[in-house]
């Protein structure tokens, strides 16, 4: 039987889907908590779960599970009653029920690994910012990421994007970003806007050149958001072209060592966008402290730059925040929506 802690995170889960535009992984959501018992090694795995529901993310693990067996097309009942398909609230749950009693031990192993979807659309909120960083230093950027995932936005400058009757980017480009705009359009999209080197760090990086990791990062986006999974299958495409480099680190071992790597002639842009807040405090001071330290050195000939997209104490958004040095000031670039959905350039 599910406690009443893990039937309010389910709920959680749903009400969020809801408001993100999901409404077919609210339903699911909502209904998984009726088929889920000690029949099933997959029910009793989320019944005993040991961690914290909401923060090892544990309903969308499951849900990243069956919509992997409809990506792979592993079991056709279940197929039939996901998007583009429909199905009633009794067809979706006879349909759900049998994928579990089918895939127990696939689903039971698929809930070890939390959730990963590299959401390109944030690219939309960091792209004004990396505008800024190039045209006020006027030098080529090299782009440090933590919490890369499968290292999409690294290619952020591979991909179109449309703020209302602006634009910046390849016109044919495969991945089209086109935010709502809340207020002022962003800062003028102009600049001398050229990457230099690029890589990132994950302590579970997505290796997109192997098949079952690339799927396994299409399933956690949401089955009815087409739009979306449209969106990083082309941004895949690119990350593979561009040979993007994700290595296996610690956040604050990478920054550290990318750090001490730097050379002159070029602005050093360490970026992240909603992992922040899931990252041991311990870490974030190291990340801080070697930041502070390198800042101590930096030139106009060698600058740096710390640009985030992260949630601001119990704000319903995050922010757009930009740190540089010489000097380590801090400027609040924009409100932005958690899915870049949308921007508030302030």
């Amino acid at each position: 039987m599910l406690s009443s802690e893990l039937l309010d995170h389910f709920e959680h889960q749903a009400e969020a889907c809801d408001s993100l535009g999901s409404p077919f992984t609210a339903r699911v959501c909502r209904l998984l908590p009726t088929l889920l018992d000690d029949s099933s090694a997959t029910g009793r795995r989320v019944i005993e779960w040991p961690g914290h529901f909401r923060a090892d993310a544990l309903s969308l693990r499951l849900t990243g599970g069956l919509h992997a067996l409809v990506l792979a097309g592993a079991d056709d009942a279940l197929k039939a009653a996901y998007p583009p398909n429909e199905a009633s609230d009794a067809g979706l749950a006879d349909a759900l029920g049998g994928a579990i009693s089918r895939n127990d031990g696939f689903l039971h192993d698929y809930l070890n690994s939390a959730p990963q979807t590299n959401e390109v659309a944030r690219s939309g909120m960091l792209l004004p910012g990396f505008l800024t960083i190039a045209r006020e230093t006027g030098l080529p950027l090299a782009i440090r990421e933590i919490g890369s995932s499968a290292g999409l936005n690294l290619v952020f400058d591979r991909f179109r994007y449309v703020y209302g009757e602006a634009a910046w980017g390849d016109a044919n480009a495969p991945v089209v970003l086109s935010p709502e705009v809340r207020g002022e359009i962003p800062v003028p999209l102009e600049g001398d806007l050229r990457i230099v080197s690029r890589a990132g760090s994950d302590i579970s990086p997505v290796d997109i050149t192997r098949e079952a990791e690339q799927n396994r990062l299409l399933s956690y986006v949401w089955a009815d958001q087409a739009l979306r999974l449209g969106r990083i299958e082309a941004a895949i495409g690119l990350a593979k072209e561009a040979r993007v480099s994700v290595a296996k680190a610690d956040a604050a071992d990478f920054v550290r060592q990318e750090l001490a790597n730097r050379r002159d002639g070029e602005a050093f842009v360490l970026f992240h966008s909603i992992m922040w807040q899931y990252m041991p405090q311990a870490s974030k001071e190291a990340i801080h402290a070697a930041l502070v330290e390198a800042g101590k050195g930096a030139r106009r000939d060698a600058p740096i730059a710390r640009l985030r997209m992260e949630p601001l104490g119990d704000a319903p958004h995050a922010t757009l925040s930009l740190t540089s040095w010489p000097g380590g000031e801090t400027r609040r670039l924009a409100k932005c929506d958690y899915h870049g959905r949308w921007i508030e350039w302030t």
